[in-house]
């Protein structure tokens, strides 16, 4: 792992982000990652994908000094799930 300067926890705006695009795509059809067990609402299906860590995506934290971090999400914490 290289060096970071921001946190490894996920924020809410990051989580917020990441369910509500996630949850587009599943209701456009997108082929869920998980186990759905009978669930149909696209917002829970993400939900569960996040907790496993299965939605593929990148978050790219902008810096100060004009450069950034890309942290998948397998690499962050993720606070109250």
């Amino acid at each position: 792992m290289q060096d970071r300067i921001t946190s490894s926890v996920m924020t809410k705006f990051e989580k917020a982000y990441i369910l509500g695009v996630r949850a587009q795509q599943l209701s456009m059809n997108a082929p869920p990652l998980v186990d759905i067990e009978n669930e149909t609402d696209p917002l829970k299906i993400a939900m569960l994908e996040l907790k496993q860590k299965k939605i593929p995506f990148t978050i790219r934290r902008k810096l100060p000094d004009n450069t950034y971090e890309d942290w998948d999400i397998k690499e962050l914490e993720i606070p109250d799930i």
